[in-house]
């Protein structure tokens, strides 16, 4: 990733050998006196391969829609049983692994 102000980001992320000659290239390019500017090297991309398993963990999970609709359905016509004793021993549950 570059920075849009300076070339100095570009320049950190170098490896260590092509850093002297791409600072040299960079001082040379921003130097206003020059009458030719040189352009600096492309910088090179990486890529990054996934496993299947990876790729198949982030498909479309795979869940029951109709009872999904049904469960949302209940909730907004307020039929849906909701255990407010039970919600709030789990809230207290979660903050207690937190906290440690």
């Amino acid at each position: 990733m570059t920075d849009p102000i300076s070339s100095f980001r570009r320049i950190a992320q170098m490896d260590s050998p092509s850093r002297p000659a791409a600072a040299k290239v960079s001082e040379r390019a921003t130097d206003s006196s020059s009458e030719t500017a040189v352009k600096p090297a492309p910088m090179r991309t990486d890529e990054v391969q996934l496993s299947e398993v990876a790729q198949k963990a982030m498909q479309e999970p795979q869940f029951d829609r109709a009872k999904v609709e049904s469960i949302k359905s209940a909730i907004e016509q307020g039929l849906y049983p909701v255990d407010s004793k039970r919600i709030a021993e789990n809230f207290v549950a979660i903050e207690k692994m937190i906290k440690g």
